[in-house]
């Protein structure tokens, strides 16, 4: 049931919940200490607001944070409301990280009567994760504080397999598409047989968080599937990618999260369009090959288009480049003889390969010299 514990009793006997599925994304593990989870939370998470909120209006009685008991003697674990515990430890100076530092904006708030505030927290102890796992789950998934779709892809995994709760009553409860929770449970599954098999490790990542929604967009596209294998979602699987495809899933996920060890970045820099590509290449052989190769993306992308596709593009874009620097002669250029030069370059060429179309063009049609 709801309690309200003192605040003196309770917060330095909390703990950070490190399996807290939206903390996933961060690189959150089993070894990271609470300081670092702090951190985290602070810079990610928008704990700032939240500590400007508790400072002027307390606690909400109706939104308690929900603890259970941890193996530890007198600790209990926050299953719902870490950032909140977060935000209490800044304020009140408890296990603080070496490099935080208070903001000016919340210190000039805080006065005598701050902490009689928070000096009551609203708590609903409950004795067991399978008891918490619905409310969680409804309010992150599809309530008023949604999750991003990895820490939902976490969570769907960890009720489907240390509850023995099917996908399709997941789905039901959550109030979502069972479409939907097959594809989550089948993407977080991809990220952790890479990180199982060794093909590629989430500690790999470029940049401070997994962008899981690129793995979980791009696996229903076709060509993504094919490359490493993948089978419908609705077939459910521990292990989704065959063990002939793992070292293309390896190389997959380098192309979407860039690998830090060799300081690859992402292919990735946004969705549309850059997913269509990697996709529409893989569907090539030419194409996936010069990626492998380390051809740009964009590069690879143009050996899918057929090439009088390809070269209606180029004179296309050559014509509005050449239109837009001729319209900045006057502003732009300031008598440089390199430029000259260059312009020179262009003006061969296009006379080439003007003489080279008008030639294939004479001898395909007999047609008159254009003017």
């Amino acid at each position: 049931m709801t309690e309200d514990i003192k605040r003196e009793e309770f917060v330095k006997n909390l703990i950070l919940d490190k399996g807290n599925p939206r903390l996933v994304e961060f690189g959150i593990s089993s070894k990271s200490t609470e300081q670092e989870i702090m951190m985290i939370l602070y810079n990610e998470m928008a704990i700032t607001e939240l500590m400007y909120s508790i400072v002027k209006n307390g606690f909400w009685p109706y939104e308690p944070i929900i603890i259970m008991k941890a193996p530890e003697k007198q600790k209990f674990i926050v299953l719902e409301g870490n950032r909140r515990l977060t935000a209490l430890r800044l304020l009140l100076g408890i296990e603080l990280p070496d490099e935080f530092e208070m903001p000016e904006s919340i210190a000039k708030l805080i006065q005598p009567d701050t902490k009689s505030k928070i000096e009551k927290i609203p708590v609903l102890e409950v004795d067991s994760r399978y008891k918490a796992w619905k409310y969680i789950g409804f309010k992150h998934v599809n309530g008023p504080a949604k999750w991003g779709s990895i820490a939902k892809a976490k969570y769907v995994a960890n009720v489907h397999e240390n509850f023995n709760v099917p996908l399709k009553d997941i789905s039901l409860q959550l109030g979502d598409t069972n479409s939907t929770v097959q594809k989550l449970y089948q993407g977080v599954k991809i990220l952790e047989q890479a990180d199982v098999s060794g093909v590629f490790k989430l500690s790999e990542v470029i940049g401070s968080r997994i962008y899981f929604s690129h793995l979980y967009t791009g696996i229903q596209r076709r060509g993504i599937r094919e490359f490493i294998g993948l089978n419908d979602a609705e077939k459910e699987s521990k292990e989704p990618v065959p063990n002939n495809k793992i070292k293309e899933l390896g190389q997959l996920l380098e192309w979407l999260f860039g690998r830090k060890s060799e300081k690859k970045l992402s292919l990735i820099t946004s969705q549309n369009p850059d997913l269509k590509y990697l996709d529409e290449v893989l569907q090539s052989k030419e194409a996936t090959r010069a990626l492998k190769d380390g051809e740009s993306l964009s590069f690879a992308y143009e050996l899918t288009k057929p090439a009088d596709t390809l070269f209606e593009d180029y004179i296309l874009d050559t014509k509005r480049s050449i239109l837009k620097a001729k319209s900045l002669v006057n502003a732009g250029f300031q008598g440089e003889e390199s430029l000259v030069r260059i312009a020179g370059q262009i003006a061969e060429t296009a006379d080439s390969l003007y003489s080279e179309m008008y030639s294939k063009l004479e001898s395909t049609k007999g047609t008159k010299r254009l003017t």
